[in-house]
């Protein structure tokens, strides 16, 4: 095949001197470049390997025959999430052989810190079925496939993916023969994908929703509550106050917020059905570059935030899981503390002056100058020798996590996640 099937574009890259020789009937048999690369590596061998040798063979049964149970989550067979799927699917659940996978991905710069724009995205399946000091070790990972090119393959990823999910679809339906090592015998060994583990950005591109403009929060949708800033020139989102007690006393500070009482119950996120009810209501997109750009008006007027209908949902059981996206909660706590300082240093006094909060730290304009009056925190005099002399203080995270847990426990907040260090 040397045309795509849907737009008729070619495969292979042109140039002019190629169109030259093609017209003058030289250079026929001369090796042409490919306009996109994939490295696709099946997953199906890897799996029956890991029945192949009797010790492996024993371990891949750990989920069922060593897994503690008291209450506590020590490995994804303790979550609610795997033991939803073993109820919707008892024939599923009835052989430990039963592979569940999970899918990780993200994009990075092969060449390091050189000046190449360049990103490849690795697509890594990882097998559950092992105990916890196994699954997530490096020899376990399965590289299904490797996406490279010189830039981020965005919503057109689910292209990508295509291989993928029809060997993912003929291990859940079919299954393959299989050689267990410590029984003696062949069984049919099938597989599920749980959930993918992936960055905000990541997410956007492997869910379908997008995690940019209004209605960025793929928890709350469509009932995302969003806010312009003025002067900072971006949205920001206040109904981070939902998830608190009932009777917290930060429901009915509304100075310090939006000037506004919370009293709403936390979001409650969309069901399989409900994502698939809602893709009836908009026109699937088109992958490629023949692809149509969304208007302006259009997104002005859009009550949602998809951009396509995830590739995922063609696995026949992915509407009926629990959890199907995971957030990398590392990166996200980069992405918002740089997010938070941008604001604070760009205009956010003005912000909070159009929005009529927090009036002590409202600019004063005296002499055609603004004057800002002291910060809840602010370097008293002497304290920026002491901050120069130990910066490594500053950039310890386990110090850092420690004093946002003491000023949550001062303030009543329960339930804060820490990531230990």
């Amino acid at each position: 095949m040397d045309t795509c099937p849907k737009c008729g574009e070619s495969r292979w890259k042109t140039a002019a001197s190629d169109e030259k020789d093609e017209e003058s009937g030289i250079g026929s048999a001369k090796k042409r470049a490919p306009r996109k690369i994939l490295r696709y590596f099946p997953v199906t061998p890897r799996l029956e390997r890991l029945y192949m040798r009797e010790s492996t063979s024993s371990q891949m049964r750990w989920h069922k025959e060593g897994l503690v149970c008291d209450g506590k989550i020590w490995h994804p067979a303790n979550s609610m999430a795997w033991k939803h799927v073993d109820n919707m699917y008892p024939e599923f659940a009835s052989d430990p052989r039963n592979v569940r996978l999970g899918l990780a991905s993200d994009g990075f710069n092969p060449f390091g810190m050189l000046n190449v724009t360049y990103t490849t995205w690795p697509v890594i399946l990882i097998p559950y079925n092992l105990p916890p000091w196994l699954c997530l070790k490096q020899p376990f990972w399965m590289m299904s496939m490797l996406i490279p090119g010189p830039k981020s393959p965005g919503n057109n990823i689910d292209v990508y993916l295509e291989p993928l999910i029809d060997e993912l679809k003929q291990l859940w339906v079919h299954g393959v023969e299989t050689w267990d090592a410590k029984v003696k015998r062949n069984f049919t060994l099938r597989a599920v994908l749980l959930w993918t583990i992936n960055d905000f950005p990541a997410y956007g591109m492997l869910s379908g929703w997008s995690t940019k403009g209004k209605f960025a929060c793929p928890y709350c949708h469509k009932d995302t509550e969003y806010l312009w800033l003025k002067f900072g020139s971006k949205h920001c989102y206040l109904g981070h106050r939902r998830w608190l007690p009932s009777n917290h006393k930060w429901r009915r500070n509304n100075i310090s917020f939006n000037n506004k009482v919370e009293t709403r119950d936390a979001p409650v996120p969309l069901t399989g059905a409900q994502v698939l009810q809602q893709y009836e209501s908009f026109e699937q997109v088109t992958f490629g570059k023949m692809s149509n750009k969304r208007k302006q008006r259009e997104e002005d007027t859009r009550w949602h935030n998809w951009r396509k209908k995830s590739i995922f949902f063609e696995l026949p059981y992915w509407k009926d899981l629990l959890v199907r996206h995971n957030l990398d909660v590392m990166h996200i706590e980069k992405n918002i503390c740089d997010s938070i300082l941008g604001t604070l240093l760009e205009k956010a006094r003005l912000d909070m002056q159009h929005l009529g909060i927090r009036k002590d730290q409202h600019p004063i304009i005296k002499n055609d100058k603004y004057n800002l009056p002291p910060s809840m925190l602010l370097f008293g005099q002497g304290s920026e020798g002491i901050f120069m002399q130990n910066p490594r203080r500053c950039e310890d995270a386990r110090w850092l996590r420690l004093q946002y847990q003491e000023m949550c426990e001062r303030e009543g907040v329960q339930g804060v996640w820490t990531q230990n260090s």
